[in-house]
C-alpha cells in the first residue's frame, strides 16, 4: 500500500508542478506532462516502476476521451463527414504509408518490416491533437475540423493494421525470438475469443460486437440510466457510466479490436441521448487523469541510454517521419481546397506519430514483425516525434498564424461620412443599435475590424468603415470632436475599455455608452466616469427571469412587474457599491465595496422579497 501511494503522490506532484509551468510558457498541457514523465523516469526507474504496465492502464485515457468525443458528433454529423473521413482519412493514412515505407526499405531493412514500420507511423496522436486543438480553440476551425476527420479514420484504421499484422512475420525473427518468448508475447496481448477462429466465423463475431454496441448504446442504456438517476445518488451514476465505457471497451477487446474504436461508436449512438451532457462531465475528470498519466509515462519511457549512443539516428528519423508527413498533409489539404491557414494546421498538427504506434509496436514485436531492437529504436522515435509536436503548434501560433494575420491586414478605409453618432464594433450588439437607429432615421458611422465580416454586411447593402475604432486618427476622421453619441458595441474588454477612457477624457460633451461584459465591468466603467452602461447579457436575463415566474404560474403582468421590481432594487444597488470600486484593486480585495455589498444585501434582500410577495398576492 505505501509503495502505491509514493507512486500515485510522485507522479501527481510531477503533473501538478510541470504543467501549469508549460502552460505559462505557451507549450501546453501535453508537453507538461511528457516534460514530467522525462524528469521522474531516473526516479521511477530506481523505485523499479513497471512504466510499461502503467502506460497500459494509462492508455485507458484515450479509450475514454474517444467516447466524449463521439459524444459530440451526432451520426448525422458523422454521415456528413464522409467525405472528409474517406478522403482527407483515407488518402493521408494510404499515401503516408507507402512513402514511409518506401523510405525504410530503401534505408535496408526488409519489405513486410517496411510495411510495418509504415502503417505504425502513418497514425498521429489523437491525444495531443485533440487535446491542443480544444485548448487552443481551433478545434471547430476549418483546419480543425480537417484533422480531426482524419484522425477519425485514423482510429478505424487500427484495426485492418492489426489485423494485417500477422501476415507479415518475418520466420527469422520467431526463430531468434523462440517459442516460449512467442507465448509470453500473446499472453500479455490479452484474451482474444476470435483466435484460432476460422476467418469467416471471426468476421461474425466482430461484427456481432459491433452490432452490440449499437443496440445497447441506442436501446439499453436510457431505461438502465434512468432507472439509475431515480436513485438521485450522483456517484452511482459516475459509477454507472464508468461501468458502461469499460464493459464495452472490454468487449472490443475479447474480440480483437481497438477499445477505443467502440467507446468511440457508442459515443455517437448516444450523441442524441438526453444523458449525454451527465456521461460526458461524469467521465471527463478521469479522462483528463488518465490522459495525463499517459504522456507521463510516455515520457518516463524513454530510453535515454539507448538516445545517446544512437541521438543522430533517432533524430534524423523523428525529423524525417515529422517533414514527410506534413509534405503529404500539405498536398491532401491543396487537394482538398484547404486555405493558407486552415492547410498549414492541417499539415503541422498530424505530422507526428500516434500513441497508437506504442500498441501496435508491441503487437507487432509479439507476432515476429519487429525484432527487439528495431522495436526499442522505434519507440524512441514516436516518442520523439510526439515530445515535438507541442512545438510545431508553437510555430505555428508564433509564425504562420502570426503572418497570415499580418498578410490580412488593409488600411483603414477612408472617411467620407460627417455623422453625430458613432458605433465602435458592428457585431451582435452593434449591428442591432445600428438597425434601430436606422429605423428611426438616425444615420450612424460604423467602424469594425472585421474585414470578412464588413465584406458580408456589404452584400447585404449595409455600409460600415474597416479600422480600429480606438485610434484616435481615425475616431478624428469620423467626426469624434463634433458627435454629439458614442456607442461602444466592440467585444473584447480591453478594447472597450480603451476606446471610453480615450472618449471620456478628450471629449467631455460626448455621451458615452459602453458595452460591459460583466458586473464588474460596469464598475470599472463608472469608475472611468461613463454613466451609460450596458451589460450586454442583463436584459436578456431579465426577459428569462420574467418567463421563469410565468411558467411557475404567475400571470403576465405580475411577472412584469416583478421583474421591474428586480430591476430597480438591481440598478439602485449597483450605483452606489460603483462609487466605492477601484480600478487599482481587485473587486474582492476591496473591503469597503464589500461591506457595502453585504449591508445592501441585509436590507435589501427582505424589501425585495416583500415586495415579491405583495405582487403575487395582488395577482392571486
Amino acid at each position: 500500500m505505501t509503495d502505491f501511494l509514493v507512486l500515485a503522490f510522485i507522479i501527481m506532484v510531477a503533473g501538478v508542478a510541470a504543467v501549469p509551468l508549460a502552460t505559462r510558457f505557451g507549450l501546453g498541457s501535453v508537453l507538461g506532462y511528457l516534460l514530467a514523465g522525462m524528469a521522474l523516469s531516473p526516479l521511477l526507474s530506481a523505485l523499479r516502476v513497471d512504466v510499461e504496465g502503467l502506460q497500459v492502464f494509462a492508455e485507458f485515457g484515450v479509450v475514454m476521451m474517444l467516447f466524449i468525443v463521439g459524444l459530440e458528433l451526432e451520426p448525422r454529423k458523422l454521415w456528413d463527414m464522409r467525405r472528409q473521413l474517406l478522403g482527407l482519412g483515407g488518402g493521408q493514412v494510404v499515401a503516408t504509408t507507402l512513402v514511409l515505407a518506401g523510405a525504410v526499405y530503401l534505408a535496408g531493412e526488409e519489405w513486410r518490416t517496411a510495411l510495418a514500420i509504415g502503417m505504425i507511423l502513418a497514425l498521429s496522436s489523437t491525444a495531443i491533437i485533440v487535446q491542443t486543438l480544444t485548448e487552443k480553440g481551433l478545434l471547430k476551425s476549418e483546419g480543425g475540423e480537417s484533422s480531426f476527420s482524419v484522425l477519425l479514420f485514423q482510429d478505424v484504421a487500427v484495426i485492418p493494421i492489426l489485423a494485417l499484422l500477422p501476415f507479415l512475420a518475418l520466420p527469422e525473427i520467431a526463430a531468434t525470438a523462440g517459442a516460449a518468448a512467442g507465448e509470453a508475447a500473446h499472453a500479455h496481448a490479452g484474451i482474444d475469443l476470435t483466435e484460432g477462429m476460422p476467418v469467416w466465423l471471426s468476421g461474425l463475431v466482430t461484427l456481432a460486437a459491433i452490432g452490440a454496441v449499437v443496440l445497447i448504446g441506442a436501446y439499453l442504456t436510457r431505461p438502465v440510466f434512468r432507472f439509475i438517476a431515480a436513485a438521485q445518488l450522483r456517484e452511482l451514476f459516475t459509477a454507472a457510466a464508468l461501468v458502461f465505457v469499460i464493459g464495452i471497451a472490454l468487449l472490443m477487446t475479447l474480440v480483437g479490436l481497438s477499445p477505443a474504436l467502440g467507446t468511440f461508436l457508442a459515443g455517437v449512438v448516444l450523441a442524441n441521448s438526453e444523458y449525454r451532457h451527465e456521461l460526458e462531465s461524469d467521465i471527463e475528470p478521469f479522462k483528463g487523469l488518465l490522459l495525463g498519466l499517459f504522456f507521463i509515462t510516455v515520457g518516463a519511457g524513454i530510453d535515454f541510454a539507448l538516445a545517446i549512443a544512437n541521438w543522430a539516428t533517432v533524430l534524423g528519423w523523428a525529423l524525417a517521419i515529422i517533414a514527410i508527413k506534413a509534405a503529404i498533409l500539405a498536398i491532401i489539404a491543396r487537394i482538398a481546397g484547404l486555405r493558407r491557414q486552415s492547410a498549414w494546421l492541417f499539415s503541422l498538427s498530424l505530422a507526428q506519430a500516434g500513441e497508437f504506434a506504442f500498441v501496435l509496436i508491441s503487437f507487432a514485436v509479439a507476432n515476429f514483425v519487429l525484432d527487439g531492437e528495431t522495436a526499442d529504436m522505434l519507440l524512441l522515435i514516436v516518442a520523439l516525434t510526439m515530445l515535438a509536436t507541442p512545438l510545431l503548434f508553437i510555430a505555428y501560433d508564433k509564425l504562420i498564424a502570426a503572418a497570415y494575420c499580418r498578410g490580412e491586414q488593409r488600411e483603414a478605409d477612408t472617411i467620407d461620412e460627417d455623422n453625430r453618432i458613432i458605433i465602435a464594433g458592428r457585431g451582435r450588439v452593434g449591428g442591432i443599435v445600428d438597425r434601430m437607429l436606422d429605423a428611426a432615421g438616425y444615420r450612424a458611422t460604423v467602424i469594425d475590424y472585421d474585414s470578412t465580416h464588413l465584406e458580408h454586411l456589404k452584400k447585404f447593402g449595409v455600409k460600415s468603415y474597416f479600422g480600429d475604432a480606438t485610434r484616435p486618427d481615425l475616431l478624428a476622421s469620423a467626426g469624434i470632436a463634433r458627435a454629439r453619441l458614442l456607442i461602444v458595441a466592440l467585444d473584447e474588454r480591453e478594447q472597450i475599455d480603451k476606446l471610453v477612457r480615450y472618449a471620456i477624457r478628450n471629449f467631455p460633451h460626448l455621451h458615452v455608452i459602453a458595452r460591459a461584459i460583466d458586473r464588474d465591468h460596469v464598475y470599472h466603467l463608472w469608475a472611468m466616469g461613463c454613466r451609460d452602461v450596458i451589460r450586454e447579457t442583463y436584459d436578456a436575463a431579465l426577459r428569462m427571469g420574467r418567463s421563469a415566474y410565468e411558467a411557475l404560474g404567475a400571470d403576465r403582468q405580475a411577472a412584469i412587474a416583478m421583474r421591474d421590481a428586480f430591476e430597480e432594487m438591481d440598478r439602485s444597488s449597483m450605483r452606489e457599491v460603483a462609487e466605492l470600486y477601484r480600478e487599482d484593486v481587485p473587486a474582492w480585495d476591496n473591503e469597503p465595496l464589500l461591506a457595502k455589498v453585504r449591508e445592501l444585501r441585509a436590507e435589501w434582500d427582505p424589501k425585495l422579497r416583500e415586495m415579491m410577495d405583495d405582487i403575487i398576492g395582488r395577482g392571486r
